[in-house]
């Protein structure tokens, strides 16, 4: 009877810690999807704003033509995609387009100037920052994720329940990865 006792009671704690460990992985996936969101609601910013910048930049580039179409197709391009992998790709894209523009509106002293394209300039590198806060918030959730995932004994819940491995949002431009050289 005592030994009855003891397999039941080891019974119930296997059960407890099971449950246990299956609520924090759904915990856990529900941080990654939040964190995901944030990153959306931050790109979303960014892709309402490019249209103002492109638009106030217009008149004053109209030869820059081929500078704010590529702004524009590579907006379009990672609003279409989903996904972190290839949303990472297409937003490496997009940066880099928003660079070439901002490099060509130095060239441009009277649009430099204009209070619109300043506010927008601004409301942009805003945003960039928010939006690197968001994949860093994002990647810190992924990180806890797999390594939950991978761990064990959580691996054998999570392979039971089907939790696998999240992407993270990685940067795959090689010149953003660089170190900046600094000359004087």
């Amino acid at each position: 009877m005592v030994m009855f006792w003891v397999l039941l009671v080891a019974l119930v704690a296997i059960v407890i810690i099971v449950i246990g460990m299956y609520n924090k992985l759904v915990s856990m996936r529900n941080e990654v999807k939040n964190a995901w969101a944030g990153i959306d609601v931050q790109l979303k910013r960014r892709y309402d704003l490019i249209p103002n910048l492109v638009n106030t930049a217009k008149g004053y580039m109209e030869h820059e033509k081929t500078v704010l179409e590529n702004v524009i197709k590579a907006r379009q391009q990672a609003i279409d995609v989903s996904g972190a992998k290839e949303k990472g790709k297409a937003e490496n894209f997009l940066s880099q387009t928003l660079r070439s523009l901002f490099a060509v509106v130095e060239n441009y002293p009277n649009l430099k100037a204009n209070q619109n394209m300043m506010a927008l300039q601004e409301e942009l590198t805003s945003t960039e920052n928010r939006i690197s806060f968001s994949r860093n918030n994002y990647n810190d959730w992924v990180m806890s994720l797999n390594k939950t995932v991978e761990q064990f004994p959580a691996n054998v819940v999570a392979g039971t329940f089907g939790f696998k491995q999240e992407d993270f949002f990685e940067v795959e431009d090689a010149a953003v990865k660089e170190t900046p050289k600094v000359k004087f």
